[in-house]
C-alpha cells in the first residue's frame, strides 16, 4: 500500500472516529432539547412566561461561555478537550437519575440538570467544529454539510427517544442520553492528538476571546451572516423551541409524543434538505441561496398562524425543516469557509454564540408574547423579521454577491475579464 493511500485510508478512519462521536453525542443532545421543554410545559404545566423565562436561565449563562469555549478550541487539542467534556456531561444526567429515584423531580433538579448540559454544549459546539476541519482537510461546503446532515439525523434519533417519555419513564431516557456522552468519549479517543507545534501559545485567555471577537467583526462576510442568522434565530429558533410546544399542547392537544413525532417530521425534512444540496456542492453563491430562503419561511410560519389541519401542519413542519436545514448548512459553511484557519475556533464560537444565543433570548420574549397575545400570534415577529432581513441582506450587505472560493470558476466572469 503506497504512503498515500495509506494516509486517505487514516482520514477516513479518522473522520468515522469523529463522526460516530459527535453522532452519540448529538443524540445525547437532541434528547435534552425536547425532554427540557416538555418537563416545563407538559409535566410540570409552567406558563408560558415562566417557561421563557427558565429558558433564558438556563441557556443565558452557557452563551457567555461559548467564546471561551471557541478559544480553547484554538488554544488546545479540541479532540482532548471534547474527552473533558462530555465525560464531565456524563454527570448531569446521571444526577438526574439519582434525584429520580429519591423523590419527585422538581424545578430545581431540572434546571440544574439543563444548565450542566446546555454549559457542556457551549464548550463542546465550537471545538467540534474546529476539529472537523483538522479530521477532513479538503472541500468544506460538502464535509460541512455531510457533517450537519448526520447530526440532523442523529436529532430524530434522541428526539425519538425522548418523545417515549410518558411510555417509559424519565429514568430510563436519561440512561440513554448517559449512554450517548459515555460512547462520544470513547470514540473520541480514536481521533489523533494535535500536533503540539500546531497548538496556540499560551496567553490570557480573555485576551484570546477579544481577539476572536475583533477578528470576527472585521471580516465583513462573517460579521453580516452572524448577525442575520443571530437575528432570525431569535424568533425562529425561538418559536420552534418555546412557541411551537404551546401550540402542539394548547392548539392540538398533544402530549410528548405529538411533540417528538411532529419534531422528528422537522428533522428529517431537514436531513432530507441537506442530502440534496450536497449533490450540488461546491455552491457558488451560498449566500444569495441563504438570503432568498429567509422569503420562503414567511410562508411556512404564516401556514402555521392560521392553525391548519393536522395533514397540513405535517407539511408546514416538514417544509420548516427543509428551509432550516439550508440555511443553518449555508450560514455554517460561509463562516467556515471564509474564517481565518488561526481563529476559526474563536469565530465558530461566535457563530454557536450566535445560534444558541438567539434561542434563550427568543424564548424570553416569545414566552411573554403568547400570554399577552396568544399562542399563534408569537410566530408573527418571526415572519417579519423573515422579511426584513431579506430587503437589509439585499441592499446593505455583500452576501447576495459572495462567491464560495471552493467554486469553479465562473465563465461569464472569466470571458469579462478578459
Amino acid at each position: 500500500m503506497s504512503n498515500s493511500t495509506s494516509q486517505r485510508a487514516g482520514q477516513h478512519r479518522e473522520l468515522s472516529v469523529y463522526l460516530g462521536s459527535v453522532g452519540a453525542a448529538g443524540v445525547a443532545f437532541a434528547v435534552q432539547q425536547l425532554l427540557l421543554t416538555w418537563l416545563l410545559v407538559g409535566v410540570l404545566a409552567m406558563s408560558a412566561e415562566r417557561v421563557g423565562l427558565l429558558q433564558a436561565a438556563i441557556g443565558l449563562p452557557s452563551v457567555l461561555l461559548m467564546l471561551w469555549g471557541g478559544a480553547s478550541a484554538d488554544r488546545g487539542d479540541g479532540r482532548s478537550l471534547l474527552i473533558r467534556v462530555y465525560s464531565l456531561a456524563l454527570l448531569c444526567p446521571l444526577g438526574l437519575i439519582a434525584v429520580a429515584q429519591v423523590g419527585t423531580v422538581t424545578v430545581v433538579p431540572i434546571a440544574m440538570w439543563g444548565l450542566g448540559m446546555s454549559v457542556a454544549l457551549a464548550f463542546s459546539s465550537p471545538a467540534q467544529q474546529a476539529l472537523l476541519n483538522r479530521v477532513a482537510p479538503g472541500d468544506v461546503q460538502r464535509v460541512v454539510t455531510g457533517a450537519t446532515a448526520i447530526g440532523f439525523l442523529v436529532q430524530v434519533v434522541g428526539l425519538a427517544v425522548a418523545g417515549q417519555l410518558e411510555r417509559i419513564g424519565l429514568t430510563a431516557i436519561l440512561i440513554v442520553q448517559a449512554s450517548g456522552l459515555a460512547l462520544a468519549a470513547a470514540l473520541m479517543r480514536g481521533v489523533s492528538p494535535a500536533d503540539r507545534s500546531a497548538r496556540a501559545a499560551g496567553g490570557s485567555r480573555l485576551a484570546e476571546v477579544m481577539e476572536g471577537l475583533r477578528v470576527t467583526l472585521k471580516q465583513g462576510t462573517v460579521r453580516d451572516v452572524l448577525g442575520l442568522n443571530f437575528l432570525s434565530s431569535v424568533f425562529n429558533a425561538g418559536a420552534f423551541l418555546t412557541v411551537f410546544p404551546f401550540i402542539v399542547k394548547r392548539e392540538y392537544g398533544g402530549n410528548a409524543q405529538t411533540l417528538s413525532l411532529l419534531m422528528v417530521a422537522f428533522f428529517v425534512g431537514a436531513t432530507v434538505s441537506n442530502l440534496a444540496i450536497l449533490r450540488s456542492m461546491p455552491l457558488a453563491r451560498p449566500g444569495r441561496w441563504f438570503v432568498t430562503l429567509q422569503l420562503s419561511r414567511i410562508l411556512i410560519l404564516g401556514l402555521l398562524w392560521i392553525r391548519p389541519e393536522w395533514w397540513l401542519l405535517v407539511v408546514a413542519v416538514v417544509s420548516w425543516g427543509l428551509n432550516m436545514g439550508v440555511t443553518s448548512t449555508l450560514a455554517r459553511t460561509i463562516v467556515q469557509e471564509s474564517a481565518n484557519p488561526e481563529f476559526r475556533g474563536r469565530v465558530l464560537g461566535v457563530f454557536s454564540l450566535g445560534q444558541l444565543g438567539s434561542a434563550p433570548l427568543g424564548a424570553l420574549v416569545l414566552g411573554s408574547i403568547i400570554e399577552l397575545f396568544g399562542t399563534l400570534n408569537a410566530l408573527v415577529p418571526g415572519m417579519l423579521t423573515s422579511a426584513i432581513l431579506f430587503v437589509y441582506s439585499v441592499l446593505f450587505t455583500d452576501l447576495w454577491r459572495y462567491r464560495s472560493p471552493d467554486a469553479q470558476p465562473d465563465p461569464q466572469v472569466e470571458r469579462a475579464a478578459n
